[in-house]
């Protein structure tokens, strides 16, 4: 099938704005939009820049705006798109060139929430021991896989980089509801701050943008009630 992709084109060193440049693609209905943009990049412009890795939706790392919506550009199947496919840079972080994205200030926050087990307690003789039901109790937030899908599908995050993010609080829901860990005051102050939780305005974006079905919303309010319980 012949597909028309149009790709929002920026680049610092010759664009003052972005603009959308407009390819024909060969394509198979089972071809996945990373493969369009591989042919793009192999056989007619050489310059077009974007992010990938595994290929597999498992790094994350082509999280792209695909018709609208936050999708992975490996995960995205031409059949489901038609033939009239629009690719731009994901929301909410600085452009680099094309659909790279500057994902500093995700990080950051990824970072503020300590998104590692905290615990200072003596270590016992073998490991700290969990039964299934202390394991699935956080077991939804450990399938992020950092893609940012989410947090810049949040209309909050557009307005106010200094947001936290649904990323990183599904990071610190991951930790602060491992019975393991003992870090929950140090989260609770960047969840509790003026950037955390509490600009959350439950959109629901995040949780449809995730592509790995994460509640990601459901985790949110449960960050938020831990919070609270923790204080009255």
């Amino acid at each position: 099938m012949q597909v028309t992709l149009k790709v929002l084109r920026f680049d610092p060193a010759r664009h003052k704005r972005p603009e959308w440049q407009t390819f024909q693609v060969e394509a198979e209905p089972t071809d996945r939009v990373l493969d369009l943009l591989h042919k793009v990049k192999e056989g007619q412009d050489g310059t077009l820049a974007f992010r990938r890795s595994c290929g597999h939706g498992i790094c994350g790392s082509d999280a792209m705006l695909i018709n609208g919506k936050n999708r992975l550009a490996c995960k995205t199947l031409v059949k489901d798109l038609g033939s009239q496919i629009a690719v731009e840079p994901i929301r909410g972080l600085p452009v680099e060139k094309d659909l790279i994205v500057d994902m500093e200030p995700f990080f950051a926050a990824y970072r503020a929430v300590k998104p590692y087990l905290i615990n200072d307690d003596p270590p016992p003789a073998r490991e700290r021991l969990q039964s299934p039901e202390e394991r699935e109790r956080f077991d939804q937030g450990t399938k992020c896989i950092l893609c940012a899908s989410c947090t810049t599908s949040c209309p909050v995050f557009w307005v106010n980089g200094a947001y936290l993010g649904p990323a990183a609080i599904v990071q610190a829901h991951r930790f602060l509801f491992d019975s393991r860990d003992r870090g929950k005051r140090e989260r609770f102050r960047a969840l509790g701050s003026g950037s955390g939780v509490w600009r959350c305005r439950t959109a629901y974006n995040c949780t449809e943008a995730c592509p790995r079905e994460i509640p990601v919303t459901q985790l949110i309010e449960e960050v938020k009630r831990a919070i609270l319980f923790d204080r009255f």
